[in-house]
């Protein structure tokens, strides 16, 4: 198992060319560290370091996944020279080991595992026990004096060759074993129906009598025998895991965590260790510290007598550690120990695969773990305290998944009846927080559900990869079978999706679409709620609540917004919104609408529907004295609760047909209630009609052709700005001018403003400071922004519309193409959808140019972002290198921008540092 020093040496010296496609690792010397995880992806680099720190680690070797790059740039064919450095490295492993590749006594057996630089858990292939054939299993059995096992052995080799190489589906090799459990082992030990015949009972000649069956399938299905050249065994599965990048299952992993710009996976081959050599044997997943609270404790599930596939395609319901140190207390201790040494050295949370083979640990993954969003919090602020990390380093961890996840809902417990009387089953709670949907039995019944905007619970008997689309799709996971560690738990958890597994008790039914627990049954379609926290099922859709933070999650907030250097305002139009954002960290207000205002009641929106429909400037104004109050009581609210802070309030913006109705019901209404006839009516709305209204009469055009719009409106804020001043309350009102093109547009505008505005301040003789700005959200108000900011006190980049006018895309309409510019599949054009994600090289120029050109006229600018953008942590971290002094987001988007600004600065920080010590060494 391990590796003379002077053999790896000696093989080393010649090893290290430049192009280098394979890293070998052995005996506490490997070729690559854990700072290669780019190439040679996250289980290379793991299981490089671990060898290096003397960690019992079996040999292999891994082929790098700039080969993978090549293979797909090279029409799937392998790079020049790599088959050489693939024998070199085999014979290298066989000369340290003693065994050979095909040898009919004692062959070397391998496992072949796919690895990216990125963990996707489950969506890439893996083949175990390669090299054996029908004329080594005798020799293996003689050796390990354990038919069972190498008949075991023999079954699974074939069955996942034929199933990842070959392309038979996994199905019909499992519809052949359960066959083989039913019939026959069923009957020879006499198991009674309803009780589980595990893969372990099934006896060697009834594991003969298999491998002839799975041999029959393979050759009726790819019209050759299976092959018993260990070589083509090889060069198949390594063909199968390069494959697996571009699966289906691992594109859509790869769009849903948002991994754009990673060039493919590694290749690990490795020598085989076995947990299926009997009870003293083994194989499991674990994680160092709780990955669903992020407790300090040793979390994780064991099989015995089992290879790493069966823990996590969750086939069997494993032992908890707890377990399998009453089990097997010596190699329990060995684990342990591994345990405190690798969260040592990599000073975070570990997720480990290891083996037991007859009593001896062999560790066979290290990987950072993936963790509930609440864990991530926890164990950030554990890992300070105890002194392994800094407080940059806590939040740099943090994840806008995590962020978004800690609010996700609970269960409401206030009625216990109605919990008792709902409740169905209890599983193995393996993500928590909780989830209302209807029972979906497939992947892609679940995708379609929630394209309809439904809400799904996902009821499968085990989830695979294959599912990981409708996974995504669905509120919440129930499975029947698996572990803390099977696949639909680290999936979900990775999402911070709540997900109950090892649901023993449900009796799942395919065919008719239903799952029953004792006389209780469920159809496809009925609500059901989970209860990730407990593991509780219940039956209906029951009440949803907000969820108590930790107190990890204020005290690291806190730390971020010590590090920050930009402020964090909302986007908010009601006081209730503005109070929660506030509760959620905003420091003012970037953008208030007043146009959702009119909205609210039938009483507003008729008044600003007879504004529109006047037929003259006094008219309007008549209509337009209705609204003072409203508005003016409305921005009371919003400045009493943002006391002390900044209030960006723009005036109205959408084209004025938005407001009115387009039926014939809704005008004949609208007429009967302002006293005119139908037609006059109908006639106005007509001539409000625009071809393209996003680019007509809006935004400060408006207040260009009825300035007494704009009167009115900055009368009521400025108004409500001096009767709450006059109350005690701090007041600092923007009023924004949205949609500016030009310099003499401001200007006349801006003047209007402040003449309106003093003409009110010096009414109530109640002094407040106020300033004038505008939204830059045109490409020529960003080319012109130093003339324009002559007449500005700030700037707002409006993004959503800037985008919009850049790109020349709707973002109305985009939904129906956009999908084809961001799969990096097909063209790759965006690396994100630039309405959710800036659009750096293009909006983003605009952005810049228009900062600095601002600027160059009035260095002290005030700067912010309050598109949708202001919630993105990308988008937020251009901000921040920018120089914007503040960027605004909805109010749950508040924390993530928190996060994102404290995260830019660290970031920035690290970077000079490196400048700085780059110059130190010329």
């Amino acid at each position: 198992m391990y590796f003379s020093d002077e053999t790896i040496q000696e093989e080393k010296k010649t090893s290290m060319a430049k192009n280098k496609m394979v890293y070998f690792f052995g005996n506490k010397t490997a070729e690559g560290d854990s700072t290669m995880k780019e190439l040679l992806g996250g289980k290379g680099a793991g299981l490089a370091e671990m060898t290096k720190i003397g960690l019992p680690v079996p040999g292999g070797f891994t082929i790098t996944t700039e080969v993978c790059d090549l293979f797909y740039k090279n029409n799937k064919k392998y790079p020049a020279g790599l088959k050489e450095e693939v024998s070199k490295n085999i014979k290298m492993l066989e000369k340290a080991t003693g065994k050979k590749l095909g040898d009919s006594s004692d062959p070397l057996l391998v496992s072949v595992r796919s690895g990216a630089s990125v963990s996707m858990p489950g969506m890439m292939e893996t083949i175990l026990n390669l090299g054996i054939n029908d004329s080594s299993v005798q020799g293996i059995a003689n050796k390990t004096g354990n038919l069972r096992f190498a008949l075991d052995a023999y079954r699974r080799l074939i069955m996942m060759y034929g199933s990842t190489a070959m392309g038979i589906p996994r199905e019909k090799f499992d519809a052949l074993f359960d066959k083989i459990k039913q019939t026959v082992t069923r009957k020879r030990l006499k198991i009674t129906a309803g009780t589980q015949v595990l893969d372990t009972d099934v006896n060697e000649k009834e594991l003969e009598l298999l491998i002839v069956q799975f041999k029959a399938l393979y050759k009726k299905e790819i019209k050759q025998d299976f092959p018993q050249d260990p070589e083509e065994q090889l060069w198949g599965s390594i063909g199968a895991v390069f494959g697996s990048w571009m699966a289906d299952k691992a594109i859509t992993y790869r769009k849903v965590e948002k991994l754009f710009g990673v060039v493919g996976t590694a290749v690990n081959i490795q020598q085989m260790v076995y947990g299926n050599k009997g009870s003293t044997s083994g194989t499991g997943v674990c994680f160092t510290r709780d990955p669903n609270n992020g407790k300090n404790i040793f979390y994780g599930d064991y099989l015995v007598d089992a290879q790493g596939e069966d823990v996590v395609a969750g086939i069997r319901t494993p032992i908890k550690l707890s377990d399998f140190e009453k089990k097997d207390p010596k190699a329990y201790k060995q684990l342990c120990e591994v345990r405190l040494i690798l969260e040592k050295h990599y000073k975070d949370m570990q997720d480990l695969e290891f083996t037991v083979e007859e009593g001896k640990l062999y560790m066979l993954q290290c990987r950072t773990g993936k963790r509930s969003p609440a864990a991530a919090f926890n164990i950030a602020v554990d890992l300070v305290s105890e002194k392994l990390i800094s407080k940059e380093t806590a939040v740099s961890r943090i994840k806008t998944s995590d962020i978004e996840g800690i609010f996700y809902p609970a269960i409401d417990k206030s009625h216990p009846q109605i919990l008792k009387d709902a409740f169905i089953v209890n599983g193995i709670d393996a993500v928590p927080g909780a989830a209302a949907g209807k029972v979906c039995f497939s992947a892609e019944g679940a995708e379609a559900m929630a394209e309809k905007g439904e809400s799904v619970i996902l009821v499968r008997k085990e989830t695979s990869p294959e599912d990981i689309g409708g996974m995504h799709a669905a509120q919440g996971i129930l499975t029947a079978t698996g572990g803390k560690t099977s696949h639909a738990a680290v999936v979900a958890r990775g999402w911070g999706k709540c997900c109950i597994v090892g649901c023993e008790e449900l009796n799942i039914d395919y065919v008719k679409k239903q799952f029953s627990v004792g006389k209780i049954i469920v159809k496809e379609g009925d609500f059901i709620t989970l209860d990730g926290s407990l593991g509780n099922v219940y039956l209906g859709e029951l009440k949803l609540v907000p969820p108590k933070l930790p107190a990890s999650y204020e005290t690291l907030m806190k730390w971020a917004d010590d590090l920050r250097t930009i402020k964090v305002r909302t986007n908010a139009d009601t006081p209730k919104d503005a109070t929660h954002a506030r509760k959620l960290g905003a420091e003012g207000i970037g953008l208030c609408r007043t146009e959702h205002m009119f909205f609210s009641t039938e009483d507003r929106i008729l008044a600003i529907r007879e504004m529109i429909i006047a037929e003259d400037a006094q008219s309007r104004k008549k209509a337009l004295a209705k609204l003072l109050p409203i508005q003016t009581k409305d921005f009371q609210g919003i400045f009493k609760a943002m006391d002390g802070l900044g209030v960006t309030i723009r005036l109205i913006d959408p084209p004025l047909h938005e407001f009115v109705p387009h039926d014939d019901a809704g005008q004949k209404a609208l007429a009967k209630s302002l006293g005119l006839p139908f037609a006059t009516v109908k006639q106005r709305i007509e001539r409000l009609h625009e071809s393209n209204p996003m680019l007509g009469h809006r935004g400060c055009r408006l207040a260009i052709t009825y300035p007494e719009i704009l009167e009115m409106q900055v009368t009521a804020i400025v108004t409500a700005a001096c009767r709450e001043s006059k109350k005690g309350v701090k007041v600092f009102p923007e009023i924004m001018i949205p949609l500016v093109i030009d310099a003499t547009e401001l200007s006349i505008l801006e003047k209007l403003t402040r003449k309106t505005a003093d003409a009110v301040i010096e009414k109530t003789g109640i002094k407040v400071k106020y300033q004038v700005g505008t939204m830059i959200e045109t490409p020529r108000a960003a080319l012109l922004a130093d003339k324009i900011a002559c007449s500005a006190d700030f700037f707002s980049f409006g993004t959503n519309d800037l985008t919009q006018m850049t790109l020349g895309i709707s973002r109305d309409d985009a939904g129906k193409f956009l999908i084809d510019y961001v799969d990096e599949n097909k063209t790759g054009i965006f690396r994100a959808d630039p309405f959710q994600s800036l659009d750096l090289e293009g909006v983003g120029l605009l952005v810049t140019t228009g900062i600095e050109k601002g600027r160059s006229v009035k260095p002290k600018l005030k700067i912010g972002i309050c598109g949708e953008h202001g919630g993105d942590s990308d988008s937020v971290k251009f901000c921040c290198r920018a120089g914007m002094d503040y960027v605004s987001a909805s109010p749950f988007r508040v924390p993530v921008a928190r996060l994102a600004a404290a995260q830019a600065a660290i970031e920035d920080k690290a970077e000079k540092a490196a400048a700085k010590k780059a110059v130190a060494k010329k």
